[in-house]
């Protein structure tokens, strides 16, 4: 009977491979780890890697590869198309490892699909991450983005097997936004979590919960009277690399502020905004760029044009216990996304090491509570700029003067993996008590 031993064998499914770039990736190769030095068996099904990093990777007895194509120039990111065919593969290559206790789902588009298929046709409990605003992160990267979701939530339903749409539909097939297709997933798990408490109110309020946990009044959804909620299951930070960055020297050489933004270059990141407040602000600093992207050449246009190549370098994608030390050694993290992140786990590494933070959006820095530098006014791109240009002032004139805003240090205990790990390990067992 599934669920009935002490140590439970997992299967994860991704949209990109976990040794790619990215805050979920990081998050579900950390959790893998974890969860196989408690004694459980993870696989993880993702998408194969392609070009020269692929091979530098290697394998991983945890990773099951899928057939792929590459979809970014870079070749770093790659997709997988869910169907039969693919269905099949995955059921193949799980025949030689123990029997799936519980299928979890870390994945917004087809890892997503695959990982609900597979679930489905072996009656197996899923627990759902949500790691993504969907419609945010569409929003952010084409003025298409309504046509995309109506083409993303219909192949959804089709890959799913939902049926014809129904507005009062209890399985949440009714809706055509990034709501309606996040919804769907989560009425068809045991369990539904997020990195984030900001995040899990907000998947509670459009229904993106369990099905038992949903009633439909009229046209419009409510929760069941005692219904669970989404459990808020944070992103952490593996332990052995938390102590040794916290226990590192730290030896400033220059005297003044030193600002680290790290992250994938895209829109919804906001990197350019960033750029345009610094050089407004006229502050002495000195300001890393980590990671990689689209906009890496309209980054470096704009640091060459408003003068700032005295103040900023790019030091590319970093491992990430180098990044983590970067953290460590640095005055502030600048974070300038806004509305999309659903955790923002470079400010929670940050707060970890004791690095406070500058914070554009209020539902992160709220979630953090202390240890920040809040921007506030982010309505409009040109107040978004101004205020963060104020910010990036007063943040580098509290450096200097010694009175930066202080993390709480509880968060350190908090965000470490092996709590992490322990706490998603109960919603584990609760989905597979539940089947």
């Amino acid at each position: 009977m599934v669920g009935t031993g002490e140590f439970l064998h997992i299967v994860m499914f991704g949209d990109q491979h976990v040794e790619t770039l990215g805050g979920a990736q990081v998050s579900m190769r950390l959790q893998c780890a974890f969860l196989e030095k408690a004694g459980h068996t993870v696989t993880i099904v993702a998408p194969a890697m392609h070009g020269p990093r692929a091979r530098a990777v290697g394998s991983d007895a945890a990773y099951l590869d899928l057939p792929s194509i590459p979809i970014t120039l870079d070749r770093e990111y790659s997709m997988s198309w869910p169907g039969r065919r693919l269905d099949a593969y995955i059921d193949s290559a799980l025949r030689g490892r123990p029997p799936v206790d519980v299928v979890h789902v870390q994945a917004d588009f087809w890892g997503a699909m695959l990982g609900h298929r597979f679930a489905t046709g072996h009656g197996l409990p899923v627990v759902h991450t949500m790691h993504n605003r969907v419609d945010v992160g569409l929003r952010a990267v084409t003025p298409l983005a309504g046509i995309v979701l109506r083409v993303l939530n219909a192949w959804q339903r089709r890959s799913l097997g939902v049926g014809a749409e129904r507005r009062s539909d209890r399985g949440g097939a009714g809706g055509h936004d990034g709501w309606a297709y996040l919804r769907r997933f989560a009425t068809r798990s045991h369990a539904v979590t997020a990195p984030s408490s900001h995040f899990a109110r907000r998947l509670e309020q459009h229904g993106a919960v369990p099905a038992r946990d949903v009633i439909w009044s009229g046209d419009r959804l409510e929760r069941a009277p005692g219904a669970g909620v989404v459990d808020v299951v944070w992103n952490g930070i593996d332990d052995a690399i938390l102590d040794a960055s916290r226990g590192a020297e730290v030896t400033r050489v220059s005297g003044i502020p030193k600002l680290i933004w790290i992250g994938r270059m895209s829109p919804e990141k906001r990197l350019l905004p960033f750029l345009e407040a610094l050089a407004e602000s006229g502050i002495r600093a000195e300001v890393e760029i980590v990671g990689g992207g689209g906009q890496l050449a309209a980054a470096r246009r704009l640091v060459r044009r408003r003068g700032l190549t005295g103040t900023v370098s790019f030091v590319g994608k970093l491992p990430y216990a180098q990044t983590l030390r970067r953290i460590a050694a640095a005055d502030a993290v600048v974070q300038t996304s806004v509305g999309f992140e659903t955790q923002g786990m470079t400010v929670f590494e940050a707060a970890s090491l004791g690095t406070p933070a500058i914070i554009c959006d209020p539902d992160i820095a709220a979630e953090l509570g202390s240890g920040v530098w809040a921007v506030g006014a982010v309505a409009a791109a040109g107040a978004s700029i101004d205020a963060l240009t104020s910010t990036l002032r007063r943040a580098a004139a509290d450096i200097e003067a010694g009175t930066a805003p202080v993390p709480d240090p509880s968060i350190a205990e908090r965000f470490r993996q092996s709590s992490r790990t322990a706490a998603m390990v109960e919603v584990y067992r609760r989905a597979i008590a539940a089947v």
